[in-house]
């Protein structure tokens, strides 16, 4: 049996989530530094349809430190590749540097684990972006992401911002513009 880590996600419903967080200072503590592991381990073990299944999960790439209730400019995404491996991606501080102009939008809509229903719409992403970060040392990195990860980045960036995906669909005309983007 396999043991879920033991984390409260933020329902849509709660400020916290529609507040801006603050840049993490370094050195990153090492609550901090467990609660990226085992905010990874949960992701992991969503994404598992058996552990799911079995612990009424909802499969989720990524989770920001917002949806747990805590207000700093931490997130985290654990990717699973074609041989069911993960890539795992701790980001403490992004900035977006650069992004195509190409726009892109998740075919079945995107999801969130705060966000407990439905949601009709798309949300138009930028196809690829090149995001400055650092890692638990303090190390200033860049990435450059494309497509699901890309989709993913800018989620995870928009919590930090206070903005859930449902907040970037257009309340009027909820697909507009799809004939604009590329379908992912």
């Amino acid at each position: 049996m396999k043991k879920i880590p033991d984390i409260n996600i933020l329902d849509e419903k709660n400020n916290l989530l529609h507040k801006k967080s603050v840049d993490a200072t370094f050195p990153i503590s090492e609550a901090e530094r467990k609660l990226c592991h085992n905010m990874i381990k949960y992701l992991e073990l969503s994404q598992d349809e058996k552990v799911a299944e079995e612990y009424d999960l909802r499969a989720g790439m990524g989770l920001a430190f917002a949806q747990v209730g805590i207000l700093k400019r931490i997130f985290v995404i654990a990717n699973e590749k074609e041989d069911k491996s993960f890539e795992e991606y701790i980001i403490i501080n992004p900035q977006i540097i650069s992004m195509s102009e190409e726009m892109i939008f998740v075919g079945e809509g995107e999801g969130c684990l705060s966000v407990n229903r439905e949601v009709e719409g798309i949300v138009p992403r930028h196809a690829r972006i090149t995001v400055s970060y650092f890692d638990f040392e303090g190390n200033k990195q860049t990435i450059r992401v494309r497509e699901d990860l890309a989709v993913a980045f800018q989620h995870e960036i928009d919590h930090l911002d206070g903005i859930l995906f449902t907040d970037r669909i257009d309340k009027k005309n909820p697909y507009k513009n799809a004939n604009k983007m590329r379908e992912i």
